[in-house]
């Protein structure tokens, strides 16, 4: 077994490198109806790397939304992060995200759901449920974004921008047809195994998959008040079709190896080499002020796995340092250099092995539960949010977390939370820090919790930036379509006016 994982992620590696030095080297997104040279046994592992990439690569979503989030700061002889401190969101800022996402993960799931024939209707509905799922993310980055003449490469180079309301209804429509595809698939259809890097051809799990999606999407529009009737009516169709939501981690792993271009994309970005040597990034990166200080005002043993303790501490043994963001002058004692601040913590950062976290559970049993709160979904509010605390301990190796719930501290405690949705949104911040930063961002721009997060101090505005700029590339390559350059600071996506 083991070595069917380390020649399949070995072929992972390779075609993505391959891929990446040549756009001829998958004939299938060059005609997906008619792929010649390789089979979506081939195409689901090499897209669910990508997957994991965009993800938790260098200066990926995921380091993006940590910034943001003021999770993260920088420590004292390093000059990574100055254009995050400063918010510079302009046309070359995190382009990677939206370049990435067309230009390789898409592209993969696009060849999958096209594919024709009864034999392949798993491989289409995780294609689509994938797709819809990288759609999500580009809609709550960038609002109005090419969808329905994306992905056809030589046919429309220059796709329209479609509206960002629209794109989230069809999504809607396309993970209800990706169940009825896995339920209706016929005794002819292949299964995935090993070549689903994150199931592992459980088609069961996939179904729950695409619900939670789907509840995602829902829980963002909740604030609209025309969108409450439809909310009420895809709610029912999650209910009335009984897979429910997910009940674990849902993570990517290919099978991770401590070879050169083969680690886990988050270790390999600010872990150790190969080697064992430190590398810079993992250097540079240090707690914040803030998220020190909040964690440590919730008693919150998570912040031992959140944030590892200083190497050589200057202070009290055991006590955890934050920097603020955007600190141009260091203190002259040299106070705040690695190893005297608190690095990114053993929670998180593991092993040149670790699964990639595409979606949590913790993440899902918040969303549960503030739509149970919000009567949009049947359900325990405090039972859901209570659980979502236990799973983030859990997941990150702490333990406490019963007590914890028990505190007489608002957003800890259920009871003592006077505001039920900032404590949800709070918890869910300190859940997924580190994990997936960027959904903590989009949450704050929905609900602007947590509540007196500062900016940078190099920031010359009085609050981060509530979306992303459209890259260069499409300046320069789509121009007749792009919409005008949003106001990064003031034009919000739709679900959050």
């Amino acid at each position: 077994m083991m070595k069917n994982i380390k020649k399949l992620l070995m072929l992972c590696f390779a075609s993505v490198a391959l891929y990446s030095c040549s756009e001829s080297y998958l004939d299938v997104n060059t005609d997906p109806n008619n792929p010649t040279e390789v089979g979506p046994e081939l195409i689901l592992p090499v897209a669910q790397v990508y997957t994991a990439n965009n993800l938790f690569g260098n200066r990926s979503a995921n380091t993006l939304g940590n910034m943001l989030m003021y999770n993260w700061s920088q420590s004292d002889g390093f000059s990574w992060y100055y254009d995050e401190f400063e918010y510079q969101a302009d046309a070359t800022f995190y382009g990677g995200i939206f370049n990435q996402a067309y230009g390789s993960t898409l592209k993969q799931y696009h060849a999958l759901t096209t594919l024709e024939g009864a034999e392949f209707a798993n491989y289409n509905a995780i294609g689509e449920i994938m797709k819809a799922l990288q759609f999500q993310i580009l809609v709550d980055a960038y609002g109005d974004i090419p969808y329905s003449e994306a992905l056809q490469r030589g046919e429309n180079p220059t796709p329209k921008y479609d509206d960002a309301e629209a794109i989230y209804d069809d999504l809607i429509v396309k993970l209800t047809q990706a169940i009825a595809t896995i339920n209706n698939a016929g005794a002819s259809a292949l299964v995935p195994s090993a070549d689903d890097t994150m199931f592992g051809g459980d088609m069961d799990n996939w179904k729950k998959f695409a619900n939670t999606i789907k509840l995602r999407i829902l829980v963002r529009q909740s604030g609209m008040a025309s969108k409450a009737a439809y909310i009420a009516t895809e709610m029912n169709v999650i209910t009335n079709e009984g897979s429910g939501f997910i009940t674990s981690d849902v993570v990517n792993n290919p099978g991770y190896l401590n070879e050169e271009g083969k680690q886990s994309p988050f270790y390999a970005d600010f872990g150790l080499t190969v080697s064992g040597e430190t590398q810079n990034n993992g250097q540079a990166t240090s707690a914040s002020d803030f998220a020190v200080a909040t964690l440590d005002g919730f008693n919150d043993a998570r912040i031992d796995f959140i944030y590892a303790l200083p190497v050589d501490p200057l202070g009290a043994p055991g006590e955890h340092v934050g920097v603020p963001q955007g600190i141009l002058n260091y203190p002259s004692d040299n106070s705040l250099e690695p190893e005297h601040v608190s690095l990114l913590g053993p929670g998180i950062l593991i092993d040149s092995t670790q699964d990639a976290p595409i979606f949590t559970l913790t993440e899902a049993l918040f969303l549960q539960s503030e739509a149970a709160f919000k009567s949009i979904l049947v359900g325990n509010a405090q039972a859901l949010y209570e659980a979502g605390v236990t799973a983030s301990f859990e997941r990150l190796g702490a333990t406490g977390a019963a007590t914890y719930l028990t505190q007489g501290i608002p957003n800890t405690g259920w009871n003592a939370s006077t505001d039920k949705l900032e404590a949800i949104i709070t918890q869910k911040w300190i859940a997924l820090n580190g994990i997936n930063g960027f959904e903590s961002w989009i949450e704050y721009n929905r609900t602007g919790f947590p509540a007196n997060l500062p900016v940078s101090m190099l920031a010359t505005t009085a609050d981060r930036p509530v979306r992303l700029a459209y890259p260069n590339s499409e300046i320069s390559s789509n121009s007749g379509n792009l919409p005008s350059q949003p106001n990064v600071f003031t034009d919000k996506i739709f679900w959050a006016n």
